[in-house]
Order: structure tokens, then sequence, then C-alpha cells
């Protein structure tokens, strides 16, 4: 996100420490219990991954979990053929509404 290649103009990071700020601001909670709450509810979508399940969330998005087998990869210098392991990875897929957004910016 915060990557400036291309002559691009670089993009801040969003952080727990800024959500828990706009929380703080917003809503009037303690910084502390600001943090508590971000923490929670990133341990609650870890969770969820962690016991195979998909995380979706309204107006905004999913996170899921794929399944990736066994395939052979190429080395782009050599040429060499080489293995790679199955896996599992984490997508995200955003929201029409999410997308629309998005473009409008």
């Amino acid at each position: 996100m915060g990557d400036s290649r291309g002559g691009a103009k670089a993009v801040p990071t969003l952080t727990r420490a800024d959500l828990a700020e706009a929380l703080h601001l917003n809503i009037g909670l303690s910084r502390a219990e600001s943090a508590d709450l971000v923490e929670q509810v990133l341990d609650e979508v870890a969770a969820a991954l962690l016991d195979g399940g998909n995380v979706k969330l309204s107006s905004f998005g999913s996170f899921m979990l794929r399944k990736k087998g066994l395939r052979v990869g190429r080395n782009p210098k050599t040429g060499v053929e080489v293995p790679i392991a199955p896996r599992t990875v984490l997508t995200f897929r955003p929201s029409q509404l999410l997308r629309e957004r998005i473009n409008e910016a």
C-alpha cells in the first residue's frame, strides 16, 4: 500500500494503532479500550481463518482460504523446474460496493 514504485504517490498504511485511534476519536472509547477492541476483532477474524472458515464482512468483502495443489514452477533465470509444495493461501475478494467505491475515488 505504501509502495511508491513507478512514480506513484505513496499512500500511508493503515495500522492497528490507526484503527484504535479512530475508535477513540469517533466513538469516545478510551485509548486502551479502543486498542483492546481492535485486538478482539482481529483475534476473532484470525481464529475463524485458523479454524478453516471464511470471513464475510457485509459491504466490505470476504477473506477466503484456498488450497493449492502440488505444481511445477520454473526458475526464470535458469529455466530449471522446481516443485512447489501444496499449500493453503488466504485471498480477499472485495464486495461489489467496495469495488464501486474504490473505482469512484
